[in-house]
């Protein structure tokens, strides 16, 4: 790999993700950095496509759209679920966040938007859809080994995910 990254390239990188207002909605800072493999689909679009032509040490700030972030926002990801279909004793809360089942057995995550006794509005849109989000980024390495731990190890075994066995 060149100096440049490039789609397909493994890098490591430091961010702080904010509102349009500047409140910090996530940030790798005071942990390890992030790795993913540019344009595999890891991250979303518009930060994946931030990095692409910098450098290890380069520093940048985007501005993502919903469309190339988390999606707008839906309507129709917001449904109503009879409150007989909540596990009995299950304490309810407003903005408590819920995993659901889709047909297939995976598994969905939701926020409880409202409910009373005898419906619980649950929305299925991601927390961050349809908003316009702010990522400094900050490219802490490149040519890094995919297999690499996310903790920072060697990569190989005897590293701090307990070594290999197979």
């Amino acid at each position: 790999m060149g100096d440049v990254i490039a789609s397909g390239d493994t890098i490591s990188v430091h961010y702080t993700g904010t509102f349009e207002n500047g409140e910090v909605f996530d940030s790798s800072r005071g942990r390890d950095p992030l790795t993913f493999t540019v344009g595999a689909g890891q991250v979303i679009k518009g930060f994946d496509q931030a990095v692409v032509g910098l450098a290890a040490g380069a520093d940048t700030t985007v501005v993502v759209q919903p469309d190339d972030g988390y999606g707008q926002r839906r309507d129709d990801m917001v449904v109503d679920f009879p409150r007989s279909n909540v596990p009995e004793g299950m304490e309810l809360e407003q903005g408590m966040q819920v995993q659901l089942r889709s047909e297939d057995g995976r598994p969905i995550p939701a926020m409880i938007a409202s409910f009373d006794d005898t419906v619980v509005k649950v929305d299925m849109n991601h927390p961050l859809a349809g908003k316009t989000l702010v990522f400094n980024i900050e490219v802490v390495a490149t040519g890094v080994d995919p297999i690499a731990p996310p903790c920072g190890g060697s990569g190989g075994c005897d590293s701090c995910c307990g070594g290999c066995d197979s």
